[in-house]
């Protein structure tokens, strides 16, 4: 209400009616004179001509407060009029319709003029919208996008400032983002406001426009100061929202007081709604600009590793057309770059032999089916020069829109060190044979040299002691003790012969040989162990029923030493076309290392010993243990 008194057209409203009610009972008021006078003279005595001025003031009040000014006005005139239709009127009849026409008439053209006043406002509101969607979408970049439209805001508002806020939804605050006609110190001072606090906080927290009509009022916050300190009066704030959600604020100030009609402010709101969408899809442009940005980046880096990386590396599709590669493949293969690139339509056949053809199908195939596959693997190519290289590569499927659409190897070349590992083994391989036979060569003197020569001992100490007559009781003690001795050394040679290479094992074979070793152990160190046998029982090659003993010897021996075990069983499985056996005790276990490198640094050579000895025959060692659950070695060899 006191806005509508500060207007000027409320008193000017009230001047009209005044002076119109003036001549209309000028006669009864008899005073002022002259107009009772000029009413006679030109024959007015019925003052209609009075009712009708009324009509003015109805529609002026239309114009300036709408169709409830026009009405409350319209009451008021009746009002006027009534007396003198009711009481001073010679023509009651008449008066009362002429009252009934003026107030109908009045309110009815008030109306429509007030629907030519909303189409124009209506049409004015779809120009500036145009305006402004016009302007926000002409950039992407946000800074540029508002300062654009808060230009647009001042000149269709006719404001003497504006201002955009941004919420950021992790601090929980308003970051003043554009701003037009007010001073770098005021805002300096307001660039961040937090939500729920002041005018703008107020609607970012509600998501509803708010008008302040004297800003004054509010001084008492650091806002208000600022903006009493500023010049501000008024001002109408609205949210920026996008998809119903707010993004931030827009707030027009005038540096006088001013009411903001209601088409003002659903212009103003209808602005916000679509700075708040083109806000929104800034943000979107730069995050995806950023995202494009990074990928950017990332390809940039992954082409540089691709094409300096020192293992091969190529791409084919799922048809086997090779699509890029690096430099290292060119070295590998032996084929140029342009070669191996997408252009020429050279497919992988041309350097995988047919046998590497059907392991990379297979592989592929794997891949393809999501099936787990272990790499890296070893591959066989033929260089363009016709010489073959051994490669050990890793592959990995491509997709794209998660369809698979390529393959990608990385390959090292591994020929040399295959070769050099082949050598080694084969170097190993000669070395156990010589130490075998070395083995074998001793154990056969120590039982035909050495034991004859202590039987021999032990005999001719046992003809002295029975045929002398001339010796000593005490002496014959003595004797008796060195043949004791003696036997107990022929013993521990004998035992030392069977160590170093039972010749249970070369002449009847493997199982007769762990027969003994079984055997032996139980009566030597009381661990009681079970031998087993599955499949059908047959002599192997020499050098495989020498290792596999060799292995079975070893773990027997950790049984003994290290796993406080009470029992142990040997498993002995033939198959057709590999040879298994499975140590198991039922001792303390340990934790197994990650790596056999490991077990060197544990001090446990014994294991790393049975690996080596299994590999030189290509077969596998697996030991399988937890502490308190004791331990299993299992050991295969191909036949």
């Amino acid at each position: 209400m006191t806005g509508v008194i500060r207007r000027p057209g409320f008193w000017l409203l009230i001047a009209i009616l005044v002076i119109i009610t003036l001549p209309h009972y000028a006669e009864t008021l008899k005073h002022p004179a002259f107009l009772s006078d000029l009413w006679d003279n030109l024959g007015l005595d019925r003052h209609a001509f009075e009712r009708i001025l009324f009509l003015a003031p109805i529609v002026w009040a239309g114009f300036l407060f709408g169709q409830r000014g026009a009405f409350i006005v319209s009451l008021i005139a009746v009002a006027i009029m009534l007396p003198r239709v009711l009481v001073l009127s010679e023509y009651r009849p008449d008066a009362i319709s002429e009252t009934i026409a003026v107030f109908v008439i009045g309110n009815v053209v008030a109306f429509s003029f007030g629907l030519l006043r909303r189409e124009r406002i209506r049409r004015i509101q779809l120009a500036v919208l145009n305006e402004i969607s016009s302007v926000v979408s002409k950039s992407l970049e946000l800074s540029e996008l508002l300062g654009s439209s808060i230009d647009s805001v001042v000149t269709v508002m006719r404001a003497d400032a504006a201002l955009v806020f941004l919420l950021d939804e992790k601090r929980g605050e308003l970051v003043l983002a554009a701003n037009e006609g007010v001073s770098e110190e005021f805002a300096g001072n307001i660039s961040r406001i937090k939500l729920g606090e002041g005018f703008n906080g107020r609607v970012a927290e509600t998501g509803e426009p708010l008008f302040v009509e004297d800003v004054s009022r509010e001084s008492g916050s650091a806002t208000g100061r600022a903006l009493v300190k500023e010049g501000i009066k008024s001002q109408i704030i609205v949210p920026l929202k996008s998809k119903g959600v707010v993004v931030g604020t827009l707030c027009v100030a005038m540096c006088s007081h001013h009411r903001f009609t209601g088409d003002e402010v659903e212009l103003l709101n209808a602005i916000g709604n679509q700075i708040g969408v083109a806000v929104e899809n800034a943000r979107l442009y730069e995050h995806e600009r950023d995202v494009t940005k990074q990928l950017k980046l990332s390809e940039e880096r992954y082409r540089e590793l691709f094409e300096s990386a020192n293992d091969a590396i190529w791409v084919h599709d799922l048809e086997g057309n090779l699509m890029a590669a690096n430099k290292a493949s060119e070295k590998l293969t032996g084929f140029t770059l342009e070669e191996l690139r997408r252009g020429n339509r050279l497919s992988v056949r041309v350097f995988l032999t047919e046998e590497g053809m059907k392991l990379a199908r297979e592989m592929g195939n794997k891949l393809l089916e999501n099936e787990p596959v272990a790499q890296p693997y070893e591959q066989r190519i033929i260089r363009k020069d016709g010489t073959e290289a051994t490669l050990m590569i890793t592959t990995n499927l491509v997709k794209e829109g998660g369809k698979p659409v390529a393959f990608q190897h990385i390959a090292r070349d591994v020929t040399e060190e295959k070769r050099m590992r082949e050598n080694l083994q084969f170097y190993l391989r000669q070395i156990t044979r010589v130490q075998e036979e070395e083995r074998k060569r001793i154990a056969r003197e120590l039982h035909d040299d050495t034991v004859q020569y202590l039987v021999v001992l032990a005999r001719q100490l046992d003809d002295f002691a029975s045929s002398s007559k001339s010796i000593s009781k005490e002496e014959k003690l003595k004797l008796e003790d060195l043949r004791q001795q003696v036997n107990n050394i022929m013993e521990g040679v004998r035992r030392l012969s069977h160590d170093l290479r039972p010749a249970t094992l070369d002449r009847l074979g493997l199982l007769p040989a762990l027969e003994w070793l079984a055997a032996n152990m139980e009566k030597h160190s009381g661990i009681k162990v079970q031998l087993k046998t599955s499949g059908s029982e047959r002599r192997l090659p020499t050098d495989v029923e020498v290792i596999l003993f060799r292995i079975a010897q070893e773990a027997l021996s950790n049984v003994r030493r290290h796993s406080k075990a009470t029992s142990a069983d040997v498993s002995v499985e033939f198959e057709d076309t590999k040879a298994r056996i499975i140590v198991k005790d039922n001792g303390k276990g340990f934790a197994i290392p990650e790596t056999m490198g490991n077990m060197v640094k544990e001090g446990r050579l014994g294991m790393v010993g049975m690996q080596e000895r299994i590999q030189l025959l290509n077969g596998s060692l697996k030991i399988e243990s937890e502490p308190g659950k004791g331990t299993a070695v299992i050991v295969e060899a191909p036949i």
